[in-house]
């Protein structure tokens, strides 16, 4: 593109904000009343609101069928035929219109229960009409309510057949602005926009990727006039939304690489060479190896390290965690390992402490329950520099925490925390300490490339030797008494169990009953003194929590039940049969990070998931797929699928999945062509400053209004 035609297309642009940006309120056909109820309902207040509020599906009205034919479904019909009667029908509660409408195969009611006299004044008899709407079967009679209805000869001249369903909401329905209404209103948008859609993406990229005009495909988004038509708008749209995030991701982290200094880990010092030399508990897999040359990279360059770190369950992130934390220590720094939960926290406490014991390094626990003569202290040896390490939750983030010179955080199961939260851990020190964020739950790689894309990321895809797999197995109820004389047989070769009851929060007290009726059942079956048996849940106050985690722990009891709190984080290795309870109502996420708690030992271990008889397709796809594999990937995969990418991240990850027409579960080949434009755009032009990368700069400029710091923040 030359630089007149460009600055023209700008000028055009800045034009086109400015309408874009009008109210719905002057939009024909909306008026202050419409938009009222268009900004309370749908959150639509602009014409660019409008605009960029997508229909879900099309319904192809090239199709007809003869009423001697029709579905006896409650389909959405199409038909030609005449009304050969109207009249007024008396209810119990007011009235209803009916008009007959036939053609030569047969003959079905026309209804409608409001509008009548507009209706009725407006119908005409003996004259062929194309009617569409959805089937109401009675009986053996139908009726259509409510139909859409145009005279034959209209319908011929339209121009498109593939007509657009949007979004709607009872209150929008009731108060008449339906489906009809939309289109127009949105065939009125389009005339008054006229030339003022313009270009966001360069010459180069649309020839390249053969993309239709963006004003082209956003009129065939709401206007499709055929299938192919449709599909090349929503692949060109798909295609943009995609770039522009992963150019969003991609400079923010090349931003991050330029303008946010670290703190220099410059040597590899005596901690780190003689734990690694001396007390290291096995030998590193090369995985391992890989990822800590990564990180060592990282820390010693001029830059803060921004890095995630994957792991399947058992993988070892936590030595990997160990050794980077030597690397602070032994560059003068302190460090700080922040769990979501308090029994997550202690068992790093624990592991942590006893791993680095021969080395004298002082590390403290920090969690909700700490007592106040205890915290105080931790306060004061942080601020003095001679606590080396401060592991815990949340607690960690309160302001009177302070460090004399933190220099690397890690934060485990990250997708818990919310930017706000991990940006507190920036305002512990004048340079913001190396991030490591570390997580066991495996990342499809379409979520990868887009709520991480701005992290460098690292791996860990191999288990260390001598893990053996783990046998599991899907059980129905009926089959109880055998799964209890497994259990038995496991104690007395002298292994220990787990029996985890699913808790779901809006049911809490319900949960509780589940748990306790169930330790009841099992107390019947395993009687004392011959069977020792725990029990932990969340109403449990923190201190009785450690104990039955630590009696569990040293093996004075046989069997652990407990609701998921013990999800993550759980290290017993002579525990080696995990019993998950109403295994239908948990996520594949949690089975899998369940069924992790075992096979850390030598023995042989197994996983039981029980359930009822009656499952719904997503629940028995996740028992089957936990049946079927163990790869942490392929899991991951399954449960984006079954999910979707929001609940799949949750609520303090969803805000770049709100996506307004990619899909993750489908658009990977999409995704992945738009990431790598980007990252040869950024390679051949960092700046995007060159004349062709004007457009997408104001773009990606339009973007980001109104963002700050935080998109400095991972």
């Amino acid at each position: 593109m030359c630089a007149e035609f460009i600055n023209s297309i700008l000028y055009l642009r800045k034009m086109s904000q400015q309408l874009l940006q009008k109210s719905l309120d002057y939009l024909k056909g909306v008026g202050p009343s419409r938009a009222e109820l268009l900004r309370k309902e749908l959150q639509l207040h602009t014409y660019q609101d409008m605009l960029y509020f997508f229909p879900f599906r099309y319904i192809d009205r090239t199709a007809f069928h003869s009423i001697g034919q029709l579905p006896q479904t409650n389909a959405e019909v199409q038909i030609i035929g005449i009304i050969s009667r109207i009249e007024t029908v008396q209810q119990k509660r007011g009235k209803r219109l009916e008009a007959t409408f036939e053609d030569q195969t047969g003959r079905t009611k026309l209804v409608w229960f409001r509008g009548h006299q507009w209706v009725k004044k407006n119908l005409k008899l003996n004259t062929p009409y194309v009617a569409f709407g959805r089937l109401n079967w009675y009986g053996k009679q139908c009726s259509i309510p409510h139909p859409e209805l145009e005279l034959t000869s209209d319908h011929e001249q339209q121009k498109n057949y593939f007509q657009a369903v949007y979004p709607s909401t009872e209150r929008l329905t009731s108060s008449g602005i339906g489906n009809r209404i939309l289109r127009q209103v949105m065939l009125n948008l389009f005339q008054e926009l006229g030339h003022h859609i313009t270009e966001s993406l360069s010459e180069s990229i649309i020839h390249k990727y053969q993309l239709i005009s963006k004003s082209n495909a956003l009129k065939n988004i709401h206007f499709p006039k055929n299938q192919l038509q449709l599909e090349k708008a929503q692949y060109r749209m798909k295609f943009e939304e995609l770039f522009f995030i992963q150019l969003q991701l991609i400079l923010k982290k090349q931003l991050h690489k330029q303008k946010i200094k670290g703190l220099p880990f410059q040597k590899v010092g005596n901690y780190f060479n003689e734990f690694y030399n001396t007390h290291l508990p096995f030998k590193l897999t090369h995985a391992q190896k890989r990822v800590i040359k990564e990180i060592r990279a990282d820390v010693g360059s001029k830059a803060q390290m921004n890095r995630l770190l994957q792991g399947d369950v058992g993988s070892g992130k936590t030595i990997v965690a160990v050794l980077t934390i030597l690397l602070a220590i032994d560059n003068g720094f302190q460090a700080t390992l922040v769990a979501p939960t308090e029994i997550l926290a202690q068992q790093h406490y624990q592991s942590i402490q006893a791993l680095l014991k021969p080395l004298k390094i002082q590390i403290g626990l920090l969690t909700g329950s700490t007592k106040l003569k205890d915290r105080a202290r931790i306060h004061e040896n942080l601020r003095s520099g001679t606590l080396n390490m401060l592991i815990g939750t949340h607690a960690i983030f309160e302001k009177n925490v302070l460090f004399k010179h933190l220099g690397l955080a890690i934060i485990d199961e990250q997708h818990r925390f919310g930017v706000a939260q991990r940006a507190k851990l920036w305002r512990k020190n004048e340079l913001p300490p190396h991030i490591l964020v570390m997580t066991a739950t495996p990342i499809p790689r379409t979520l990868a490339m887009t709520v991480y894309g701005n992290l460098d990321l690292s791996i860990i895809d191999e288990l260390p030797p001598g893990r053996k797999p783990i046998t599991t197995t899907h059980r129905h109820d009926s089959n109880r008494l055998a799964v209890l004389q497994f259990i038995k047989e496991q104690i007395k070769i002298g292994r220990q169990v787990y029996i985890v009851y699913p808790l779901i929060e809006e049911s809490e007290v319900l949960d509780y009953k589940d748990l306790m009726d169930g330790y009841a059942s099992i107390e019947r079956d395993f009687p004392k003194p011959k069977y020792q048996i725990s029990i932990v849940h969340g109403q449990m106050k923190a201190e009785d929590k450690a104990k039955e985690m630590n009696r569990f722990a040293k093996g004075e009891t046989h069997i652990m039940i407990a609701t998921t709190v013990i999800e993550v984080g759980v290290n017993v290795p002579n525990a080696s049969v995990m019993i998950i309870e109403s295994a239908e109502r948990f996520g594949l996420s949690q089975l899998h990070q369940l069924r992790g708690r075992v096979g850390r030992g030598a023995d042989k271990s197994f996983c039981i998931l029980m359930s009822g008889y009656k499952l719904s397709q997503d629940a028995r796809t996740r028992l089957q797929t936990m049946v079927r594999t163990q790869d942490g990937f392929e899991i991951a995969e399954v449960d984006l699928k079954l999910r979707g990418p929001g609940d799949l991240m949750g609520t303090q990850q969803s805000g770049i999945l709100k996506m307004i027409i990619a899909d993750l579960k489908k658009d990977y080949p999409i995704l992945q062509q738009a990431r790598n434009e980007v990252i040869h755009l950024i390679s051949s032009d960092p700046q995007l400053i060159k004349a062709e990368h004007r457009l997408i700069l104001e773009t990606y400029r339009q973007t980001q209004a109104g963002k700050t710091i935080w998109k400095y923040i991972s």
